[in-house]
């Protein structure tokens, strides 16, 4: 993908197919990915892995339906290659420093104030202009969350640091992933995959 692009399709077997590219689809996307009562009664790694890689295709791509199978492999690397706006990691695990849905009040404001405007009132705002609003977020509460989690998974607090997690540990600390879709919804996408529950 070409950074100096703003993509809004991909190209399996040389046909195109367009892509959701709102930041709030993305958003939704991670966020399903991430609960874990989605995977409940899988029995493998192989059914878990059918459920993600179905469900990124479904919300991702408008007309999912006339994509070959042959092709989901591609697709998934395209979309995977569009989410991470075509950046390169090193495939070296990370530990969890933030959530998306949790850190969305204080992400919020510092992207607003990169955009100098509320984001959440744009009809529509590609994902990759979001994140280039991302990746420029300055000093503020959330760098400050950020600055305290990364220092305590090191161990390594100074003391007015310590005082401040003690008094703003509901935001600095990650919660454990609870669900957030409601079980029609969990259902719904179950008879979408064809695995309505067991």
């Amino acid at each position: 993908m070409i950074a100096w692009e703003l993509p809004t399709s991909i190209s399996v077997n040389g046909e195109e197919y367009k892509i959701r590219t709102d930041f709030r689809t993305v958003l939704e996307l991670l966020t399903a990915l991430n609960d874990t009562e989605l995977y409940e009664g899988c029995i493998s790694d192989k059914e878990r892995d059918y459920i993600t890689c179905t469900l990124m295709l479904e919300i991702m791509i408008p007309d999912f339906e006339r994509l070959p199978s042959d092709g989901w492999e591609e697709a998934l690397e395209q979309i995977s290659e569009f989410i991470d706006c075509g950046i390169v990691n090193d495939g070296k695990a990370k530990p969890r420093m933030m959530d998306w849905e949790q850190d969305a009040p204080i992400i919020l404001p510092a992207v607003n104030k990169v955009a100098g405007k509320d984001i959440r009132a744009a009809e529509y705002l590609h994902w990759w202009t979001f994140m280039g609003y991302y990746m420029e977020i300055g000093e503020c509460l959330y760098s400050q969350v950020l600055s305290i989690r990364q220092k305590k998974k090191k161990g390594k607090l100074e003391k007015y640091e310590k005082k401040w997690y003690d008094d703003n540990k509901a935001l600095v600390d990650l919660k454990s992933k609870e669900t957030h879709i409601s079980t029609e919804e969990k259902n719904e996408i179950r008879k979408l995959l064809g695995m309505e529950k067991r």
